[in-house]
């Protein structure tokens, strides 16, 4: 019996929160950072109206691409689209990096840098944090001369922490300048922080920058995979000869240009998260689960303080329908990440807290 062979991949692969509980019918996720309120109201309407599914979507997402260039003010052409932020970060993986060369990654930021890295056969190097915040100077410590990449989301993803503008064009100024960063703006929208700016608006002109966005956090449009990413027009046309033809649907297309023209929409997700950030950042604190100050739509739970261990949290939650993201896929013990609900979910996620510690 012949045997074909095929080049072994030594990475593990992206271990996603649960969506289900066994012996429970409704769940509340709280461990993806989806949109608490959804989808923007004028792509239901969009979407009954669609035709000719039947047909190949533009290859170039042109229509996308244009809204998002007016939107952001930023150039048609250094903008490409995809299948979700992730399959843009794989296009950067494929595009830069070869086996003989290093990608530095914070220790504890976004699985999917390490894994397409690790893919293509480039060495990871992981950037300590401090206190679990992504640290300028621990980055350039791990720069050498192989050094070809650094990805950093911000704010970073589990831990919720962020590296101010101040911090973000330090270390652009101070790495090689052949060195290509990375920004993940996937939380801009949700950052009402002062000493905050996002990638784009800080390295809009810059030729060794690219930044990530994403239609799945605050847009609501998770299930649809698009997201875009905006660099110079030699990384973009270089990027758009190694992209899948028709990587974007119509559907997700006509989705994401109605979610992009809905600003009220927008407005009262971000209210909507700013208020249940805070009383849920109070109400875990008053039984010493200690957190991150308020910055996306997700809190880092942090137990050490608490008479009660994360695994234990985690487990009383699920006997109640409530599903949160385990960090130890990271390497993180006792702590646990949380996604700010809707209303309805919230007021339940606060009163199954109180009564978890009213037993224990």
């Amino acid at each position: 019996m012949q045997k074909v062979f095929f080049r072994k991949i030594g990475v593990k692969s992206y271990k996603p929160g649960k969506s289900i509980l066994l012996n429970r019918k409704k769940v509340i996720k709280l461990s993806a950072n989806e949109s608490a309120l959804g989808f923007s109201p004028l792509i239901k309407r969009k979407i009954s109206k669609i035709k000719l599914l039947s047909r190949y979507p533009d290859s170039k997402s042109k229509s996308l691409r244009k809204q998002i260039s007016k939107k952001f003010k930023c150039n048609f052409d250094q903008i490409i689209c995809g299948a979700g932020s992730d399959e843009i970060i794989q296009m950067i993986c494929q595009l830069f990096l070869r086996k003989s060369d290093e990608v530095i990654i914070p220790k504890y930021s976004f699985l999917m840098y390490r894994i397409y890295s690790g893919i293509i056969g480039a060495k990871i190097v992981y950037a300590k944090e401090n206190n679990f915040k992504i640290s300028v100077d621990e980055i350039l410590k791990k720069v050498t001369r192989r050094t070809k990449v650094v990805f950093l989301a911000n704010p970073n993803n589990p831990t919720a922490t962020y590296l101010s503008s101040t911090e973000l064009k330090d270390l652009r100024k101070r790495l090689r300048s052949n060195i290509l960063l990375v920004v993940d703006d996937a939380y801009e929208e949700y950052m009402l922080n002062k000493n905050y700016r996002s990638g784009l608006s800080l390295f809009k002109n810059f030729k060794n920058v690219f930044i990530l966005r994403t239609f799945s956090k605050i847009y609501g449009l998770a299930s649809l995979r698009v997201g875009w990413g905006y660099g110079s027009k030699e990384i973009v046309s270089a990027l758009m000869k190694i992209k899948p033809p028709f990587n974007v649907s119509k559907i997700g297309e006509i989705s994401a240009l109605e979610s992009l023209k809905d600003k009220n929409f927008i407005n009262k997700s971000i209210k909507h998260n700013k208020k249940w950030a805070k009383i849920l950042k109070t109400n875990f604190e008053r039984f010493n689960i200690n957190t991150n100050s308020i910055t996306a739509n997700f809190l880092f739970l942090n137990f050490d303080k608490c008479k009660i261990s994360s695994r234990l949290f985690k487990k009383k939650l699920e006997e109640k329908g409530i599903i949160v993201r385990s960090l130890e896929v990271y390497g993180i013990k006792n702590k646990l990440r949380i996604t700010i609900g809707n209303s309805k979910e919230n007021i339940f996620l606060i009163k199954t807290l109180k009564s978890i510690f009213l037993n224990v």
